[in-house]
């Protein structure tokens, strides 16, 4: 037998390597289980898609700032859009399903947000689609089909617009625009919101790759209310490969006055723009997104999952919107869409950091509302504004009533005027502080002065919370709801002074005797019974960060030693350990803090594609809060970064013992770079 020499030896152990390298921009699996298949979402900030395992199947269409009252809670709703990209494929007369095809792969490309399914059929035909939420056009989605013939077949294609069991009143309708240079078929849909309060549309049209006047024929079929749709068909020739393409548009009444018309008038500007150029300026749009990048080297799985997580976050949010991300993101319908301090503290760093202009859109979200705050205050026979625990459309409380986090998870006021401080800071904006960040500032902290129960001096309470750990209901003098109350205090008074405003006396006074509980070996006291109990999530460790309110190296370490110890093994979510990783990392032990940063995630992942389910083995994927806090605890705390009043510098931190170099591109208004070797 011929021996290998050394260099076709090092080359085979070079192609095994990377095949099991974790690409840092690609996730994919060829191992497609039905029965434990995990969705993940193509969003581009207002339309999200989430995949099914299903070949030409989408799990949900989900329309970002569209709520109705329906369903769990007697509560507003976020709403199933039409599933737009549905699809059937025949070929030679057979319906493709999930029992006829071999080889199939899926993939979702980071970089350029697309999702792609591959697949062979029998011995006739390999296919594969790839579908967009378009970056430029916020209501457009766009599916690219392509065959390819092993031998001579015929095709049959098919666009299906379904109505969600939700949505009422369905009214289809069938266009088609002839013109000279163009024929444009239009599949369109309406309905109703369950109360009828929104009218919901959508449309999509075929785009075809044969040049004008040699398209296939389209054919419209009207099954019942809830479907109807277009199809064509098509002889292919044996090594031939075909593509057709499917775009089409989203929109309700809460986005535009004439929905219906709107949503035909968006998807034929998408027809007239082709594939090439939608495809074209969706690519350069998330080029523009990753200037502001996290790059790791040393850890391909980590980089890779990083990259994961930024990419969730930047597909929930977009610029030019006063809208504010749930816990689920656009993943479909978990928390009912609802907004709550997962936006503020867990997600809005993240983003102030790398892309401030999402970040505004998310404090407008508040100011917009800040009148329905005013009554919920004055509701509850406070002062100022206080802001109500879960969001939706209109900024009532939407908690659902049995709930207690409603009406007395309090600390969600103290993280809304954090979150319009921590924009000043960055952005160093004084017209936007005067004209949005000083309304909510000043209504917060009058709160928070009628908020406490004024006992003595030190002693001015707050009696009678749900703490930021969620397990401690109705306590009183709850470590973090106390010092975020301070804290905005505090805000306030500053941003008076910077605007050259008059700050209310009593705000001092009442940030001064805030008290913030101690046990007596100087450990932080959850709250005034807090006994060492099993916590749900981050509370007195909170202090350390984001707050300053305990910046002694000792006292961190201590606060971290005894309450990461505390946490059960399940049933918790993953930014809990994220703040743990953030505070070990800044005190200089990063083989530690990447013990958490693993910890925070890697027992949350769910098949085939790594989405992050909120709690370690949960099922309710995408956790976008879990991303928030696991992206800060690099950007903070393995990064340095921190956010001050002069904007943000670089503290002393430490890398994992494997981690070789991190950079950290596009950094605010300046997009500065930062790096830790």
């Amino acid at each position: 037998m011929k021996k290998l020499g050394i260099l076709p030896i090092l080359f085979i152990c070079c192609l095994v390597n990377a095949q099991i390298k974790p690409d840092s921009w690609k996730i994919s699996s060829n191992k497609i289980d039905p029965s434990n298949y995990y969705g993940i979402t193509v969003a581009n900030g207002m339309i999200g898609i989430v995949s099914s395992p299903e070949p030409f199947k989408v799990k949900d269409v989900v329309l970002a700032g569209a709520y109705d009252q329906y369903g769990r809670g007697r509560v507003s709703n976020f709403l199933r859009s039409f599933n737009l990209l549905n699809m059937q494929l025949d070929i030679d007369g057979k319906r493709i399903g999930a029992a006829d095809i071999t080889n199939m792969q899926q993939e979702l490309d980071m970089h350029h947000a697309s999702f792609t399914t591959s697949f062979s059929y029998t011995d006739k035909a390999t296919v594969s689609y790839t579908y967009y939420s378009l970056r430029q056009l916020p209501f457009t989605v766009l599916m690219d089909i392509t065959i390819t013939a092993k031998k001579d077949i015929n095709i049959g294609g098919a666009s299906v617009m379904e109505a969600p069991d939700a949505l009422k009143d369905v009214q289809n309708y069938y266009n088609e625009i002839d013109r000279p240079h163009v024929v444009i078929s239009l599949l369109t849909s309406s309905a109703k919101s369950p109360t009828g309060k929104l009218l919901m549309c959508a449309s999509n049209t075929f785009l075809f790759s044969e040049p004008h006047g040699q398209e296939p024929r389209v054919i419209h079929e009207m099954w019942d209310n809830n479907m109807h749709l277009m199809k064509f068909s098509r002889k292919i020739k044996a090594g031939e490969t075909y593509r057709f393409s499917i775009a089409g548009s989203s929109i309700t009444s809460a986005h535009h006055d004439d929905p219906l018309n709107e949503a035909e008038r968006m998807t034929i500007f998408a027809k007239l723009e082709g594939r090439e150029r939608l495809i074209n300026f969706h690519n350069k749009a998330w080029d523009e997104l990753w200037k502001s990048d996290i790059v790791i080297e040393g850890d391909d799985q980590s980089q890779q999952d990083i990259h994961s997580m930024l990419y969730h976050l930047y597909s929930f949010s977009r610029e030019g919107t006063a809208n504010s991300p749930s816990p689920m993101g656009l993943s479909g319908l978990g928390y009912n869409g609802h907004v709550f301090w997962d936006a503020e503290l867990w997600m809005y760093p993240s983003y102030l950091v790398l892309h401030p202009e999402m970040a505004k859109g998310m404090v407008e979200y508040r100011y917009l509302r800040l009148d329905a705050a005013r009554k919920n205050a004055f509701n509850h026979g406070y002062k100022g504004a206080m802001f109500p625990w879960e969001s939706a459309a209109t900024g009532v409380e939407e908690t659902p009533v049995w709930a207690l986090s409603g009406p007395f998870e309090h600390h969600i006021t103290a993280c809304v005027g954090l979150a319009a401080w921590n924009y000043y800071c960055v952005s160093q904006d004084k017209d936007w502080l005067k004209e949005r960040g000083w309304p909510i500032l000043k209504d917060v902290a009058d709160f928070w002065a009628s908020r406490v129960e004024r006992n003595g001096p030190g002693q001015f309470d707050i009696k009678n919370v749900v703490a930021a750990d969620e397990w401690a209901e109705n306590v009183d003098n709850n470590a973090w709801t106390n010092a975020a109350a301070k804290a905005t205090l505090q805000n306030a008074i500053a941003a008076a002074k910077l605007l050259g405003l008059k700050a209310d006396p009593d705000w001092a006074n009442v940030a001064s005797n805030i008290p913030i509980l101690k046990f007596p070996d100087g450990v932080t006291k959850e709250h005034a019974t807090y006994h060492g109990e099993g916590i749900k999530q981050a509370d007195a460790n909170l202090l350390s960060y984001p707050l300053k309110e305990i910046t002694d190296p000792v006292a961190i370490r201590k606060d971290l030693e005894y309450y990461s110890t505390r946490v059960p093994n399940e049933g918790t979510p993953a930014m809990t350990q994220a703040i743990f990783t953030l505070l070990y990392a800044r005190l200089g032990d990063g083989a530690k803090a990447f013990h958490f940063f693993q910890d925070a995630y890697i027992p949350n992942l769910n098949p085939p594609l790594r989405v992050i389910a909120e709690t370690k083995g949960g099922t309710n994927p995408y956790f976008a809060t879990g991303a928030g806090g696991i992206v800060q605890s690099v950007l903070m705390g393995f990064g340095g970064l921190e956010i001050t009043a002069q904007g943000i510098v670089q503290v002393k931190s430490s890398l994992p013992p494997h981690w070789k170099k991190l950079t950290i591109t596009g950094v605010g208004p300046e997009k500065k770079i930062f790096t830790v070797k």
